[in-house]
C-alpha cells in the first residue's frame, strides 16, 4: 500500500515540529494538531490512516482522545509520551492504542513503528486471499470484509485484536509462543511487547469468551504462549 497519511497530535511545538520533519524527510503525508479538539476535529474530517498522540495535551486527555476515536473508527493510534508507568501504557493500550513509544525517543525507533504499523495495515487488508472465512463455534471471522463475529453479533476489535485473533485461526490447534506472536504483530520481541500482549489478549477474550476465566477459545500455556482451540460441534 501507499505510505499513509498521519495525523500528529503535539501541544509541544518542538516536539511537533520534530516528528514533522522526521516524516518529510520519508515523504509521509501528515497534517498537526495541538489540542484534543482540534485531533477529533482532524480525525473526523481528515479520516488518516495513522494517528501519533500525544497523552499530556491542554484540554482533553489523551486517553480519552483514544476512546472517542474507538467508538467509531479502528484507525491505528501510536501513543508517544512521558507518561513512562507500566499503569499509563496498561491504560492506553486498554482504551486501544496500538502501540507506545516513551519520551525521550529517536527517530528511528519512530519511522520504525511505523514500518510495523504500515506492515499491519497491509496485512489486516491483504489478508484471506485463499481462504475467505473462518468459523470455529460460534466464532466467525470474513477476511474478505475484516470483520469478526460471535453468536451472529459483529465484534467490534481494535486492529491488533484483529490481527491477534486472524493469527490464532490461521494457526488453530497450535501453540503459538510469546515470540512468535510478538514478532509477528509488533515486529519485535521487547519485553514490553510481551506485557502489551497479556493486554490484549485479556481484551479479545472479553469479546469472545463468555466466561473469559474459563476460556473456551483461546487457551494460555503458561510461560509459552496461546493456542486457539477448534471447538468441537
Amino acid at each position: 500500500m501507499n505510505k499513509p497519511f498521519i495525523l500528529i497530535v503535539e501541544d509541544d511545538g518542538a516536539v511537533r515540529n520534530l516528528i514533522s520533519t522526521t516524516l518529510e524527510t520519508q515523504d509521509y503525508k501528515y497534517h498537526t494538531a495541538a489540542t484534543g479538539a482540534e485531533a477529533l476535529l482532524e480525525a473526523v474530517s481528515q479520516n488518516p490512516d495513522i494517528v501519533l498522540l500525544d497523552l499530556g495535551l491542554p484540554d482533553i486527555d489523551g486517553v480519552e482522545i483514544i476512546k472517542k476515536i474507538r467508538s467509531w473508527s479502528n484507525m491505528p493510534i501510536i501513543v508517544i509520551s512521558a507518561r513512562a508507568e507500566d499503569r499509563d501504557k496498561i491504560e492506553a493500550l486498554d482504551a486501544g492504542a496500538d502501540d507506545y513509544l516513551t519520551k525521550p525517543f529517536s527517530v528511528e525507533e519512530l519511522l520504525a513503528r511505523l514500518r510495523v504499523t504500515l506492515r499491519r495495515l497491509s496485512y489486516t487488508q491483504g489478508i484471506g486471499r485463499e481462504q475467505m472465512e473462518f468459523i470455529n463455534g460460534e466464532l466467525r471471522v470474513d477476511y474478505a470484509s475484516g470483520c469478526a463475529y460471535f453468536a451472529g453479533a459483529e465484534l467490534h476489535l481494535t486492529p491488533i485484536e484483529y490481527k491477534l485473533l486472524c493469527l490464532l485461526c490461521k494457526n488453530v490447534g497450535k501453540v503459538l509462543t510469546h515470540t512468535y506472536i510478538t514478532k509477528e504483530i509488533w515486529g519485535s520481541t521487547w519485553d514490553n511487547d510481551i506485557a502489551s500482549l497479556r493486554v490484549f489478549m485479556a481484551t479479545l477474550r472479553k469479546k469472545i469468551e463468555e466466561n473469559p476465566a474459563q476460556p473456551k477459545y483461546i487457551q494460555t500455556h503458561v510461560g509459552v504462549g496461546y493456542r486457539m482451540l477448534r471447538i468441537e460441534e
